[in-house]
Order: C-alpha cells, then structure tokens, then sequence
C-alpha cells in the first residue's frame, strides 16, 4: 500500500526531506500522486529509498556502536530477487529493441540492393537506346546519301545536256 513521505520517514527514523531527496531522484514511473496531489511512495519506490537510506544508516549505526537492526536477511533477499527481475526486464526490452532494429537494418540493406539492380538495369537499357539510336542515324545517312544519288536521274542528266547545248552557250 502506498505511503506517504512523512510516514516512510518516521517509519526509517530519518528526516521528511531525505525521503523526498530521494523520491524526487527515483524514474518517473516509480513516482505518483494522490488524488489531492500529494506524492505517495509505491512499495517498489520504497524498498529503493530504503536501500538507499538504509546503507548510510547502516554505516553511521556501526560507527556509533549502535546495535540496531536495519534489516532482515529476509528483506535484503527479496530486495535482490526484485532487482533481479527488473535486470531481467531490461535485458528482455533492450533484446527486442535489438531484434527489431536488426529487421529494420535488413530491410533498408534489402532496398538498397533493390535500387542498385534498378538503377545498373536503366544504365544498361540507356546503353541500349544510345547504341540503337546511332545505328538508326547512321542508316538515315546512307538512305539520304542514297536519295541524292537517286536524285541525279539520267532524265536530269539528260535535261543539263540539253540546256548546254543551247545556241547562246556557243558564244
């Protein structure tokens, strides 16, 4: 059940503004409000505060000589077990998240081999048209070369005979 600050302090024995000292550093999914706004610890953000909160408790109770118990071999393996699962987690999403850009990876890999086959084959093709569009210039200019020659017929031939052979030509 959730607590608030102030209770979590005294149940801890250490001031309201250690406990939001270190609420206010937890992930923001670990925090919540209440419906009046006021900020109440999960159980999970409480066994984080009181791991941090305990080990300098720990150390200053053993300074002093203080023979306070902090904590129970029994919450201390429940705490591990917790994190435990939470490192499973992670591990678990940051693998889907690798798995995942992988098959993005290999599909812009598949595209881009795509687009180097598409662009060799119109490379090829504009080979083809220029190779082909020579070849038909090169027909037009033997068919043209051919049409003068048919041009200078033997009646043309016949007719500038004729035309010097007229009178005025003689003089």
């Amino acid at each position: 059940m959730p607590k608030t600050i102030r209770e979590l302090a005294d149940q801890l024995n250490v001031s309201k503004q250690t406990i939001q000292y270190h609420y206010q550093r937890l992930p923001a999914k670990n925090r919540q409000k209440d419906s009046q706004g006021t900020n109440m610890i999960s159980p999970k953000a409480e066994r984080i505060i009181r791991d941090k909160v305990a080990k300098p408790l720990v150390a200053k109770n053993q300074q002093t000589g203080s023979k306070k118990e902090t904590k129970t071999s029994e919450e201390n393996n429940e705490l591990i077990a917790t994190l435990r699962r939470e490192v499973a987690d992670l591990k678990s999403q940051r693998d889907k998240q690798l798995a995942t850009k992988d098959q993005q990876i290999d599909h812009l890999i598949k595209l881009i081999d795509q687009q180097q086959q598409l662009q060799l084959t119109t490379v090829a093709e504009n080979r083809e048209l220029k190779a082909h569009i020579q070849k038909i210039n090169g027909l037009l200019e033997t068919s043209k070369s051919s049409q003068k020659r048919q041009n200078n017929s033997p009646e043309e031939d016949m007719y500038k005979n004729k035309r010097n052979k007229n009178w005025w030509h003689f003089w």
